[in-house]
């Protein structure tokens, strides 16, 4: 099995009804963030069961994966990557993964491609990790999906109780223009929040004037309505 054989499996299954709402939603159109992408109208869960036939593919493979106009065939590299870091069994064989993700970081353009991705790949490789400059590199980067990248790898971090490379990102996020990194910080801040709540706080008592008004709403999802006018409050005043 090879390339061919997943992008031939995935045509199988095309939803045209279907892609012409994902177009809308995944904003293909001119001048959108995602603009030219071409949708096949395939769920993700079906792009998982075509992943699932092949899963030992070589780099080569996936690589034509990556650079297919198919928004669904390179969510299916992408899929391969982390199926294949999450069964790598020795330290060379994950910072192969991880390498090649990096470098394919910008085929992995739009915010679906990025969330369901680089945390088990990007954030699950650096957990033990005291370097972790490759988050800065991409934080620094002119591309916004790089960018999310660095944010939303965080969430791995998160999970394991440690908050300070989120927060550090969060604060060069600060004076982004797009919403879809507004977004992403706010996620991850309100997932931080989950953990433990008086790091969140202690942020917000800092920087919530300073954020995005996207974000500090998403961070703020789950506090108790007076404290969500609080802080909304004082963002507008």
């Amino acid at each position: 099995m090879n390339a061919e054989f997943i992008i031939q499996e995935l045509l199988s299954v095309a939803n045209p009804e279907k892609a012409n709402f994902l177009r809308s939603f995944f904003k293909t159109g001119k001048g959108q963030y995602a603009e030219g992408d071409v949708m096949l109208g395939i769920v993700v869960p079906l792009t998982r069961d075509v992943v699932k036939k092949c899963p030992e593919l070589p780099f080569s493979e996936i690589q034509l994966l990556l650079d297919s106009e198919y928004h669904e065939v390179r969510l299916a590299g992408l899929l391969l990557l982390v199926k294949q870091f999450k069964k790598a069994k020795g330290e060379e064989e994950k910072k192969k993964i991880f390498d090649f993700y990096l470098r394919n970081a910008r085929k992995a353009n739009n915010w679906d491609l990025v969330d369901v991705t680089c945390r088990d790949v990007i954030g699950l490789y650096l957990l033990d990790k005291t370097d972790r400059s490759a988050l800065y590199r991409l934080v620094e980067s002119d591309n916004l999906w790089e960018q999310r990248i660095a944010i939303v790898s965080t969430w791995t971090f998160i999970k394991n109780y440690q908050f300070d490379d989120t927060l550090a990102i969060s604060i060069k996020l600060l004076n982004h223009k797009h919403d879809l990194i507004h977004k992403a910080v706010g996620w991850m801040l309100r997932e931080v929040g989950k953990k433990d709540r008086e790091v969140l706080v202690n942020f917000l008592n800092t920087y919530h004037a300073q954020l995005p008004r996207t974000s500090l709403r998403y961070a703020i999802e789950h506090f108790a309505p007076e404290e969500r006018a609080y802080y909304l409050y004082h963002f507008d005043a």
